[in-house]
């Protein structure tokens, strides 16, 4: 069996993950999903963020140790959990054996403006205002990360009962958002081999970014050509593709882009 983390993103836990991490069990013969909480979200929701995403990196490492789980691990992250395997293939190289990362950004490879889009900024920023109902939160998370309506009714209802079981505090927000800001990747490429991930029609942040990572690492890279920024949400089937197919041809680092 391989153990496979899942790392989400911010102000998300691993039921965030839906049905994706099932899926993907039943595709990838002998892969075990282990998805991860990083501290402030999900069963951590108490424990204040780490104001960097090396101390998230140390966390994920003294879980696994605390669960038995022994490396080398393989990783699937999106977002700032993609920071996260990024850091922690860097820490510790011998750890990882391989690492998809979907729809994240790092500095120094991308600006600002890329990694989170200046058009959401208001969006943002309304959804922190008081007053706001959870419901509305949810949604219009949703209309930012996921393109596709119809799987909207039954990911809020899902998202709501998350938040009213397991709501993060402000404060862990605006520490993740910290710590996800002041992020700076390695300018070397990863020991172990990597699969970036990203969607063409993601609203928040820019796909460029995904292209910048593989362009500098010299990694492979699939596009896909119309889903939001929670590729899992929108198109399961063609993540676990890419990620079965890229397993299959190795993995290796040279670098293709298809979509």
């Amino acid at each position: 069996m391989a153990a496979w983390i899942f790392l989400r993103g911010l102000n998300r836990e691993a039921s965030h993950w839906g049905n994706f991490p099932a899926a993907f069990e039943r595709a990838i013969v002998g892969a075990k999903v282990i998805a991860l909480d990083l501290p402030g979200n999900g069963a951590l929701r108490h424990v204040p963020s780490p104001l960097s995403i090396s101390q998230m990196v140390t966390h994920c490492r003294s879980e696994l140790v605390r669960l038995g789980t022994k490396p080398p691990y393989h990783v699937l992250a999106i977002s700032m959990g993609a920071m996260v395997a990024s850091q922690w293939a860097t820490e510790a190289p011998s750890e990882i054996a391989a690492a998809v990362l979907i729809n994240t950004s790092f500095r120094p490879f991308s600006p600002f403006y890329a990694r989170l889009r200046p058009e959401t900024y208001g969006h943002l920023l309304g959804m922190a205002l008081p007053g706001v109902s959870p419901q509305s939160v949810e949604r219009s998370v949703l209309r930012l990360t996921s393109n596709h309506p119809e799987r909207h009714e039954v990911a809020v209802a899902e998202w709501l009962s998350i938040r009213e079981q397991r709501p993060v505090r402000k404060s862990n927000v605006l520490r993740q958002l910290f710590a996800a800001a002041r992020f700076k990747a390695s300018g070397e490429r990863p020991a172990a081999p990597v699969l970036l991930l990203g969607s063409c029609q993601d609203r928040l942040v820019n796909v460029e970014c995904t292209v910048a990572i593989a362009r500098h690492w010299n990694c492979p890279v699939a596009l896909h050509p119309d889903s939001g920024h929670d590729l899992p949400l929108d198109d399961t089937t063609w993540v676990v593709q890419q990620v079965q197919n890229w397993l299959d041809e190795g993995p290796v680092f040279s670098p293709a882009i298809s979509a």
